[in-house]
């Protein structure tokens, strides 16, 4: 079989694990045009006829959805397919496919997992989004990292810890669809330090929001500027109040009971904006507030005949959403702490943990369309495991089973409900104590 065959049926094999079969909902979702534009690769990095980019991003994909995600598991799972399929025996030394992994391309990876994150989106069913448009989340998180010197130079620790007791750490802004839990952008920079903060972060990927979406954050977002640049890109915007910042209903134009417009003025020139932008923002802004409750509210959203303030609210609290996905990411498929000891790799290992998240929400989409579902009722945790174990049975079936085998996997997908907890507020606070062994106060080697 030549190379190029051999890179078709890895395609067709990655689509089909992920229920992208013809006759399916979101079929096209892994296009298998981008897919092959994604795994050309240059004749230097061929000469390993195992490990190409097609099988490397297959294993690790697979490696980000495994509890265990370690080297040896992914190469287990390599070696297990070619036994199955009758192809030569290969070493169990995990060093080929970790080199294989450094050569994958970054930006392949990153382009790849937005893709899939913003054609599934696209092609959400029109009852899953709000009043037909689509909404969006941004909010921030952060990742450690091994502690090598190469880590610690691109993503240093916090100031408050001494070296050789901390962490390399790792600030990321994403933004999800609210319709589908999509990723559609992330970017990732230093957890401290001149324009590592959320809101630089969030700029660098402004634009996955065009014309007609909304986009919902928490009151750390509530900034004139923000606002003033959604406006400009025909955004609408639904912030909780920021702290810092006053409201009155007594003044602006009324509404009804704590629902009012005002005017904001523009405030001083930040430090990162450049004298041109700031010329160009406009001098005065107008904006709602409402109160409900305990909860008040900044929106662009000023005809109160259109979207009530009941409305608004009820949006809200849909905000909660994107602090769940980010849990979905970080804690269900371990991207909290990572295990790649160059920066490089801490990335492509971040945008691998997005392509393996993406895939599983096109899953759960398609499970979802067919059964009359909204994603957001289905389990995320469920569905990962049972697309984990579903995967060798789909890889290996025959073609005739095949549609039957999938069928059977959405059906049983679309019944792993969540539960509704409307309005719930759960205290940060932990029930399960941790051993009682004292804090390293100094590093291993010299308490050695």
């Amino acid at each position: 079989m030549n190379d190029y065959a051999r890179k078709s049926n890895l395609i067709k094999s990655m689509r089909e694990q992920y229920c992208q079969s013809e006759g399916l909902p979101f079929s096209d979702i892994l296009n298998k045009e981008e897919l092959q534009e994604a795994f050309n690769y240059s004749p230097e990095n061929s000469r390993d006829r195992i490990f190409t980019p097609a099988i490397t991003l297959a294993a690790f994909i697979q490696q980000t959805m495994n509890p265990d995600q370690s080297c040896r598991q992914a190469l287990a799972n390599i070696i297990a397919d070619r036994a199955a399929k009758g192809l030569t025996e290969i070493s169990s030394n995990t060093g080929p496919y970790c080199k294989a992994r450094i050569r994958l391309r970054e930006e392949m990876i990153k382009k790849l997992a937005m893709t899939v994150g913003e054609k599934l989106d696209r092609s959400s069913n029109h009852s899953w989004t709000w009043r037909g448009r689509h909404v969006k989340l941004a909010d921030g998180t952060t990742v450690s990292g091994p502690d090598t010197d190469e880590n610690q130079a691109e993503y240093p620790q916090p100031d408050s810890q001494e070296q050789g007791l901390g962490f390399p750490i790792a600030r990321c802004v994403a933004v999800i669809s609210l319709a589908v839990g999509s990723v559609l952008g992330i970017a990732i920079g230093p957890y401290h330090g001149k324009e590592t903060g959320e809101h630089a972060l969030l700029r660098e990927i402004l634009d996955c929001y065009s014309a007609g979406n909304i986009f919902l954050g928490d009151r750390y977002y509530c900034s004139y500027f923000l606002i003033a640049m959604l406006k400009e890109k025909n955004v609408d915007a639904v912030f909780q109040i920021h702290s810092a910042r006053e409201y009155d209903f007594r003044r602006g134009t009324s509404l009804g009971q704590m629902d009012h417009l005002v005017t904001w003025e523009k405030p001083a020139k930040p430090k990162w904006m450049s004298k041109e932008t700031y010329a160009e923002m406009p001098d005065t802004l107008q904006v709602r507030e409402t109160k409900t409750y305990d909860l008040v509210m900044v929106s662009t959203f000023l005809d109160a005949n259109e979207v009530s303030k009941s409305d608004l609210n009820h949006l809200y609290k849909s905000r909660w959403t994107v602090e769940i996905d980010l849990l979905y990411i970080k804690e269900i498929m371990g991207m909290g702490i990572l295990r790649c000891k160059t920066p490089e790799m801490m990335r492509k290992e971040i945008y691998t943990h997005i392509l393996s998240y993406n895939l599983i929400r096109t899953v759960i989409a398609q499970a979802a369309d067919i059964h009359d579902k909204n994603p957001q009722e289905i389990s995320f945790k469920g569905a990962m495991q049972l697309i984990n174990s579903f995967r060798p049975t789909i890889i290996y079936a025959k073609r005739k089973n095949l549609k039957r085998i999938l069928e059977t996997m959405l059906r049983v997908i679309a019944n792993q409900g969540i539960a509704d907890r409307p309005d719930r507020i759960e205290p940060r606070v932990v029930k399960r104590r941790p051993k009682a062994y004292p804090r390293m106060t100094q590093p291993r080697r010299k308490s050695a």
